[in-house]
């Protein structure tokens, strides 16, 4: 595996790797990785002749009182997990080389940001769209991988590329969780023993949504309800949100019926703020619900 450093590098070896008719495959994190950032590796290298992978932890989606200081950085480990997956090359910017000085152009997709994330991490997606644009721009892939619990960034990913005409396809890819439901996350090393066994309250209300679904029940504000009623009965929980919106545009939705819907959750447990979510759609050829955790 080859380590980049450097923007005009990665974008002359991108540009080689397309000159060879190569399908490069993508998957932009921010390190710590876990199983479900493998999981997204695996698939690309299925799919693709060419596989890069990037570890940047991108300054402008933290915000003044969030953990940027203090995320995770695992490099050394990060760099062999990623070798044994199969990447074939690792771009690994500093700040300074995405964000050289004089920097002031940011990319900003207006509506779907300020609702639920956006609402509660103001600027958080303003980052995250940036510097995907930016490193679609660097990496030229065909097809770049994302895990579904970032619902809410994937969609405003998706509608980014479909503005701007971006030649990159965005591959939604399930999430990845731990035997005891809990969805895989870089901040779950932050939990407490008392707190990583609370954190599985999120699935249990999720699992709830879904079970009032598949049993008929249409009405958002009715599973709305049963959901932060089974939150509630955990005590080391403080729900930031948990609502019910349309998978497309993330409108609140009243009736859940013939269009995908989420339930998104976002949870604090102490310090650390966990989010999850289940995809609602309809089966097809019958009236009932496909739920997906």
């Amino acid at each position: 595996m080859e380590i980049i450093r450097t923007v005009p590098w990665m974008k002359e070896k991108a540009r080689l790797a397309r000159a060879e008719n190569h399908v490069i495959g993508f998957i932009p994190t921010l390190g710590a990785l876990h199983e479900g950032h493998l999981s997204l590796i695996r698939r690309a290298r299925a799919e693709c002749s060419r596989v890069c992978a990037s570890i940047f932890v991108n300054p402008t989606q933290f915000g003044p009182n969030e953990d940027l200081s203090k995320y995770p950085r695992t490099f050394e480990s990060d760099v062999k997990k990623l070798e044994s997956a199969g990447v074939d090359v690792l771009f690994a910017p500093d700040a300074k080389e995405i964000y050289p000085a004089g920097f002031g152009t940011y990319a900003e997709v207006e509506s779907i940001s300020n609702r639920l994330e956006g609402r509660s991490r103001p600027g958080h997606f303003r980052g995250v769209a940036t510097v995907v644009l930016k490193l679609f721009n660097i990496v030229q892939p065909q097809f770049a991988y994302f895990g579904r619990k970032d619902a809410q960034q994937v969609r405003i990913l998706q509608q980014m590329t479909g503005d701007l005409n971006l030649d990159v396809e965005l591959v939604v890819c399930p999430i990845v969780r731990e035997p005891d439901g809990l969805a895989l996350s870089s901040r779950n090393v932050y939990l407490s023993a008392d707190e990583r066994r609370a954190a599985t309250i999120l699935h249990r209300a999720l699992e709830a949504a879904s079970q009032q679904a598949k049993t008929g029940v249409r009405d958002a504000a009715q599973i709305q309800q049963i959901v932060i009623r089974v939150l509630a009965e955990e005590k080391l929980s403080r729900v930031d949100y948990a609502e019910i919106v349309d998978a497309e545009t993330f409108e609140p939705v009243t009736v859940i019926g013939a269009r995908p819907v989420y339930v998104l959750l976002a949870v604090h447990l102490g310090k650390t703020r966990l989010i999850d979510n289940l995809l609602i759609e309809p089966a097809q050829d019958s009236g009932a619900l496909k739920c997906s955790l």
